[in-house]
Order: C-alpha cells, then structure tokens, then sequence
C-alpha cells in the first residue's frame, strides 16, 4: 500500500467520523461548520476562475458568490431544518455511494470513455454511479423502514442525486480542465481540495432541497 493510498483512507475516516458528528449536532453547529465549508469552496472555485480568466474572473466570481453562499448555503441549513439529521446523512451517503461507485467500476472495468470533457470518466463508471447509488436506501431499509422503503419514486430519487453529483463531478472537471490543475488545494492529505471531494455535493444539496420542500420555505425557514 502506497504512503499516498494511506494517507487517502486516513483521511477519509477522520472526515467520516467529522461528517457524522457534525450532522447529529445541534443546527448551530451543522451551520458553522457548512459556512466554514462553503468559504474553502469558494476560495478553491474562485482560483481555478483566476486561471482561466487571470483578471477578468471578476464576474465567474460573483456568480461564484451567489451559488455558494446564496444558494448552497442556504439550501444545506434549511434542508436541515426542514428534514431531519438520518436523512441528511441518507442524501450524503447517496451522493459518496455514487462517487465510489464510479470510481471503482469505471477503475477496474474501464472501457468506452463517457466524454472529453474528463478522459478519466467511463461510461461503465458512470454505471457503476448509478448502481451504488441504491446502497444507501438498501442500508436505511433495514434500519427504518417506516420512513425508508422500496418504492420507484426512491429508486429514482437515489438515480436523480447520482445524476446530478455526476454532472457536478463533470463541470468541476472541466473548469480544472481549462485551468490546468490536478486538485483545486491540498487541505485534504490524499485527497486534495475540498471541491474535489465534494464536487458533486454542492449540487446534490440544492436539488435535494427543491426537491422535497416548497420554494416558499426557502426565505420562511432560513431566519
């Protein structure tokens, strides 16, 4: 085992451990700790802007500003609120099935390639996302079956956070594409930038949230 490989499954354990602590938390703790996340994103997003655009990333930024703080943010705290701590790991667990899926499947199967935007990305990968993705609810079934259970509208639920944490996965590779980086940071040994890790999340979040509440509460809930 490679020093690299173990500094990645240390540091994964340590997050997993953080990510439970902080969910089960109290509310004011889960929203400091995804305002501190939200910052790092947004320092990390706002460098590759820089390298593509050198000066000129002014407006990227802005636009950064308003998705992270304005609809990420926000979304996050009120689906909390809104939900309960078991779900919003529910959606997590989701979302990391779905990136370990495409990891291994498309590492070990390889095959056709899903498009130029990322060469590493294969369709058999993609697959391997989407299968995962059932996991969770394969998992909280067993331990919840009155608010967990096998029905389409889950299957498709779990399908729908894994396209979309796929597509995040793609944009983010390509803007690191274009601005000619491996990682947007190093803050995670093994691992590289937070954005790397949660690429897809930050997108899985809002649409989670538009997907199970009412646009209403988005303004109600957050104050």
């Amino acid at each position: 085992m490679s020093i690299e490989l173990k500094k990645r499954i240390v540091t994964s354990i340590i997050l997993s451990i953080l990510l439970i602590i902080i969910v089960f938390s109290h509310i004011g703790i889960f929203t400091i700790s995804t305002f501190i996340v939200s910052y790092f994103i947004y320092n990390e997003v706002s460098l590759i802007n820089y390298r593509i655009l050198k000066n000129k990333a002014f407006i990227l930024n802005i636009i950064n500003i308003f998705y992270i703080f304005g609809v990420f943010l926000p979304s996050a705290i009120v689906l909390y609120k809104l939900t309960n701590p078991l779900f919003i790991l529910y959606v997590l667990l989701v979302c990391i099935s779905s990136d370990i899926g495409g990891y291994f499947i498309g590492k070990n199967i390889g095959g056709a390639k899903l498009t130029k935007i990322s060469p590493n990305k294969t369709i058999s990968g993609s697959l391997g996302s989407f299968f995962f993705s059932f996991l969770p609810l394969l998992i909280f079934v067993t331990l919840n079956n009155h608010d967990y259970y096998y029905s389409i509208n889950n299957f498709l639920f779990c399908l729908q956070i894994s396209l979309v944490c796929q597509l995040g996965d793609l944009f983010i590779s390509h803007l690191k594409r274009k601005a000619k980086v491996k990682d947007t940071g190093k803050i995670l040994p093994g691992h590289g930038g937070l954005l790397d890790r949660i690429d897809g999340i930050i997108f899985a979040i809002p649409f989670t949230y538009f997907y199970v509440t009412d646009i209403n509460d988005y303004f109600k809930y957050l104050f």
